[in-house]
């Protein structure tokens, strides 16, 4: 039992520190505890289906599971947003990572949802943050965070302390291990150095890899031809993936490729697995999924495909993959056209996202949430027409104004305009003073 739920947690990982400490705890029986933390800057992209689907695997194991929304963090990380707008982030991702948990069919009642600021303002936390400023070298804050916090050539403080306070949420979350991207490691090692010098004890780190941006490299949220967002339309997919990278042949570096590997072919062995009844400890797992949560195959699929390539028949018919290292082997042979092998990923990710999209649009709060925490940049700010003030006439004036007291009788005729303007002129020749006087 205990070996089958360490391969639970553990299977699809990069890498594991500290396996041993998760060993010891299942073979006493015990129930691991670990945290998975976000913290809410720019729109949350695709490759977040890895770790939240990895986290189903967890829940089968029987670990419980901490979603830290890292508000404070995400302030720290070289001021990318007031703490006004992280505020309606932080709202933004609650309701979208709700929305993904929910579309994977993940119980979300068995999650914890902690925001950051919620204990990192504590008069401990704090002391515990002097503690580590103490010890920790300029160096190794650096160091730690180079992967994570955004570099630039005079780094801000902030960005020094966010690898202390990562390590410190271990402790004050109680953790058992911490799940991240494996460009995070240097964060872990970090916290397994320097916890046990606050007499705290050492924790393990799991690791996904990281899935490559549609043009290589990272996928990342602050660049948004390299990423496809979680609310992108059918027709904006399609058209991100028709110019992701993808050269015949070349299977390193291949953003679409790589999305099938840590994405679409967990999930079909996840919803597989499901049908089968094999879910381990979450006896919960799909009962309020929405949308199509059938594998990523054709109809026809031979038994224990998990993802296939639809291909007319004069083209040769459909591909059919039991595994990735299959395909991989396939598309490196050119055995399969990049065309083909796109169209499948764009409609596997249309497929995702539907239900997600849907949720967006039957909430008008999270509609509401979304314009607070990603204002469009070039919306023209509302013009105010100035409102209108009322002078009153002065007295004797207006339409409705009555004649004064002592006012000339009604018989006596009023004066024409010219006559008025000639009385003016006469009385103003009076008051000029003559040129002769002033010499």
């Amino acid at each position: 039992m205990a070996e089958a739920k360490f391969e639970l947690i553990t299977r699809r990982l990069q890498e594991v520190l500290g396996a041993d400490l998760i060993k010891t705890i299942l073979t006493q029986g015990g129930t691991p505890k670990c945290y998975w933390g976000t913290a809410p800057t720019g729109r949350p992209h695709i490759g977040y289906f890895v770790p939240l689907t990895k986290i189903a695997d967890f829940l089968r194991a029987g670990v419980h599971v901490t979603i830290l929304l890292a508000d404070v963090h995400a302030f720290l990380d070289n001021l990318k947003a007031p703490l006004e707008l992280v505020a309606h982030r932080t709202s933004y991702y609650k309701k979208i990572l709700l929305a993904v948990f929910t579309s994977l069919g993940i119980p979300t009642t068995k999650l914890h949802f902690v925001e950051g600021s919620s204990y990192q303002l504590t008069k401990e936390y704090n002391l515990d943050n002097y503690k580590l400023c103490a010890i920790v070298t300029e160096h190794d804050a650096k160091k730690a965070g180079a992967e994570v916090v955004k570099q630039v050539e005079s780094p801000l403080l902030s960005g020094l302390l966010y690898p202390g306070l990562q390590a410190l949420d271990e402790q004050y979350l109680d953790c058992d291990f911490q799940f991240g991207g494996v460009d995070q490691r240097k964060i872990f090692t970090f916290a397994e150095l320097y916890l046990p010098r606050l007499g705290y004890k050492k924790r393990a780190h799991l690791m996904n890899a990281m899935v490559p941006g549609l043009g290589g490299g990272k996928m990342s949220s602050s660049d948004p031809d390299s990423k496809i967002d979680f609310l992108d339309a059918p027709e904006v997919v399609r058209r991100k993936i028709k110019k992701a990278f993808c050269e015949e042949g070349n299977a390193e570096d291949n953003g679409v490729l790589s999305f099938v590997q840590a994405v679409l072919i967990p999930i079909s062995e996840l919803r597989i697995e499901r049908a089968k009844g094999e879910t381990g400890a979450d006896a919960e797992e799909g009962a309020d999924a929405v949308g199509d949560q059938t594998p990523f195959t054709v109809e026809g699929a031979p038994k224990g495909t998990v993802f296939s390539i639809f291909r007319k028949e004069e083209h040769g018919g459909s591909l059919h993959y039991a595994s990735f290292d299959a395909l991989k082997e396939d598309f490196k042979e050119k055995k399969v056209h990049p065309k083909d092998l796109k169209a499948a990923v764009a409609e596997g990710i249309v497929r995702l996202l539907d239900p997600i999209r849907q949720a967006f649009q039957n909430d008008e709060e999270w509609q509401k949430v979304e314009k607070l925490a990603y204002p469009d940049p070039n919306a023209k700010p509302e013009k105010k027409k100035k409102a209108k003030v009322y002078h009153p006439p002065p007295p004797g004036k207006g339409k409705n104004a009555k004649p004064a007291e002592g006012a000339a009788s009604e018989n006596v005729a009023a004066e024409t305009p010219t006559e008025v303007a000639h009385s003016e002129a006469e009385a103003a020749k009076q008051q000029e003073t003559p040129l002769s006087r002033l010499t």
